[in-house]
């Protein structure tokens, strides 16, 4: 999303004698120091950022990366909120302290004391309690919360040595295709209307039955308040609670697979917000911004979109960090892949333009490459979706090292759905081939996302009209959404819709607020025209994933006129898809690879074909879908 906000957090791994930690690439943060505390006490072997575990779970080991620091204490419910020193460790960057006599079941709340004055929480944490927003969470989607620690100030931490484990039902799961990926986008909070997994989960029936095989879910990690898109993140480790329980988000993750759907999470390291403990541990109150020694941000953000504080992602501190969030949602909660916010801001590089901003950034592509080798590294299938709106040479390393990249299509697709020939209204960015990606598979194309607005309302308040043929009316705007999703969908490819745009969803991004709450309006699943364009999606899904001409490498398109068609090829069937955006009547030119019978998969009828040069008219919105073969749906 160019831009709002952002998702992320950490894992647990078994050390020593029945030993749990935080996972972590290495325990090194990347800073040079030739600085030797004469009394510094080495991190015991094994230990991690975060609470670690030993003894069975009776004891607990605190480490805090916090570099220059007079000193730090742990404070919590272990302590009676009472100050413990914690050890500085040779090279004077972590700051660590071991606690016995823990009760293994019980959740303690915790901070760090700073210096004598600062109190956070702890940036590895999992689990926060939040004295604003927690109230607001009702015990229907997050049974037994913990309450706030009484006499307390600010965000507290948690720990919990041994949690009500989760058994996964699906330990198996095999990811769809990249060529077959069709992702559904969805915000839990404007989905269902008790904003839970619970919920959610009972929700999948709906789009199985719609044939998507992919969920993205907008930022699930913490972030400030409650009623948020997500992108306003604070701890990238930490479950957001007011959408449920970890172990009700595994249980989300796990049926979806049972379905054959993979889980993405939409995730923001671009940057953070001011109530993140790394912000506040090194922070210039006088210029309201991060000081210049904080290991892991900009003091001012470097490009033209920022809105939170910006990460230094060539700082071997935030690389560390960064490796470490990664990885915990992936092998902790078993994602199968992430959509990193506004990609372009990982860059050192100053622009004040959007231009300059996209320009070929090789630093930019050196981060990229980086984490890519690194996510690559843990699980070579994970999909790793980039928002990333550079100029296509940049844009075509990343998709050729196996990432995919974001294609903002809105404003074509809107232009084509009202009805308004233009130029604008061209839909060749459907096609890889265009951004010069030598691999087929790696452009995610959307007409609409959660950072556009509604195709189905600009048609209803802008459309175009010709006659007694007006766009603005709904059932004539929803049969031309039918048109508009035959040729997202069978172009070859991931492809990307946002929820409920299978319904004609027509509430403006803008009502209430841009990422204000929109009416979740389930009951147009039982509007008859609304039903028809869902049962086009449906169709068109299922038809791509099982007829391999629609992953075709074989192809030609004419995407700029009134008249669009596009051909695919492929040795198992050969296909023609052809529509009219237009207004008024037009004649539509196909030139068939053969002759013969042609089955038209849209009305199930089929046409004998004498010659390959075949001239029909279209009426407005009209579209087909013709086959040399019947296709499999």
């Amino acid at each position: 999303m160019k831009r709002i906000y952002y998702l992320l957090a950490i894992s647990l791994v078994v050390f020593n004698v029945a030993c749990k930690k935080q996972t972590e690439t290495n325990n090194n943060q990347g800073t040079t120091t030739t600085t030797v505390i004469p009394n510094g006490k080495p991190l015991p072997a094994g230990v991690s950022d975060g609470a670690n575990f030993i003894n069975s779970g009776t004891s607990v080991v605190f480490d805090l990366y916090a570099p220059g620091k007079t000193s730090v204490s742990v404070i919590g419910e272990f302590n009676n909120w009472q100050p413990t020193a914690m050890n500085e460790t040779p090279d004077g960057n972590n700051w660590w302290i071991e606690i016995d006599n823990i009760t293994p079941a019980t959740e303690y709340a915790y901070q760090y004391l700073i210096d004598g004055t600062l109190k956070v929480a702890d940036p590895y944490t999992h689990e926060i309690l939040d004295p604003a927003n927690d109230p607001y969470i009702p015990a229907s989607v997050y049974p037994n919360l913990k309450p706030y620690p009484n006499g307390q100030t600010g965000i507290v931490s948690t720990f919990q040595a041994s949690p009500a484990p989760y058994t996964w039902q699906v330990t198996n799961f095999t990811r769809p295709a990249p060529k077959n990926l069709m992702i559904y986008e969805l915000l839990v909070r404007d989905f269902v209307a008790t904003h839970s997994y619970q919920t959610l989960k009972d929700t999948l029936n709906y789009l199985a039955n719609l044939r998507v095989n992919a969920i993205e879910l907008m930022p699930v990690n913490e972030f400030e308040g409650n009623d948020s898109w997500g992108y306003n993140p604070n701890f990238m480790l930490a479950l957001d609670k007011y959408y449920g329980t970890h172990n009700a988000y595994k249980a989300f993750v796990d049926a979806c697979h049972a379905r054959g759907i993979a889980v993405i999470q939409d995730i923001v390291l671009e940057d953070q917000f001011g109530s993140s403990p790394m912000a506040q541990m090194y922070w210039n109150a006088s210029a309201s911004q991060p000081a210049a020694n904080n290991p892991w941000f900009d003091q001012t953000t470097t490009h033209p979109d920022g809105v939170g504080y910006q990460l230094n992602h060539q700082s071997a501190a935030t690389v560390y960090y960064t490796e470490n969030v990664m990885k915990y949602w992936m092998q902790e909660y078993h994602i199968d892949g992430y959509r990193f916010d506004e990609a372009e801001g990982y860059t050192q590089t100053n622009t004040t333009t959007e231009s300059a901003w996209a320009n070929y950034d090789a630093s930019r592509v050196a981060i990229w490459t980086n984490y890519i080798t690194y996510m690559k590294s843990l699980d070579p299938a994970m999909y790793i979706i980039l928002e990333d709106f550079a100029v296509n040479s940049e844009t075509s390393v990343m998709a050729n090292q196996g990432a995919m990249v974001w294609t903002n299509l809105s404003g074509p697709a809107s232009q084509a759905t009202m009805g308004y020939p233009n130029p604008s209204w061209d839909l060749s960015g459907l096609f890889y081939n265009g951004y010069g990606f030598s691999v087929p598979y790696n452009l995610v194309a959307y007409w609409e996302s959660h950072d556009q607005e509604r195709t189905m309302f600009d048609n209803e308040t802008y459309g175009n009209s010709s006659g007694s043929y007006n766009v603005t009316n709904i059932p004539t705007a929803l049969a031309r959404e039918q048109a508009a999703a035959a040729f997202l969908i069978s172009s070859p490819g991931p492809k990307m819709i946002w929820q409920f745009e299978e319904l004609g969803y027509d509430i403006s991004i803008n009502q209430n607020g841009r990422t204000g709450d929109k009416p979740i309006l389930w009951n147009y699943n039982t509007d008859v025209n609304r039903k028809a364009l869902y049962n086009v999606y449906a169709k068109m899904i299922k038809m791509k994933i099982k007829n391999p001409v629609f992953a075709s490498t074989n192809f030609t398109y004419t995407l700029f006129g009134p008249v669009k068609n596009v051909q695919l090829l492929d040795p198992t069937a050969n296909v023609e898809i052809i529509g009219n955006f237009d207004v008024v009547n037009q004649p539509g030119f196909i030139t068939f690879p053969s002759t013969g019978t042609w089955y038209d998969n849209v009305t199930g009828t089929s046409i004998n074909i004498t010659s390959v040069n075949y001239t029909l008219t279209l009426a407005p919105g009209e579209y087909h879908i013709y086959s040399n073969t019947p296709l499999n749906f």
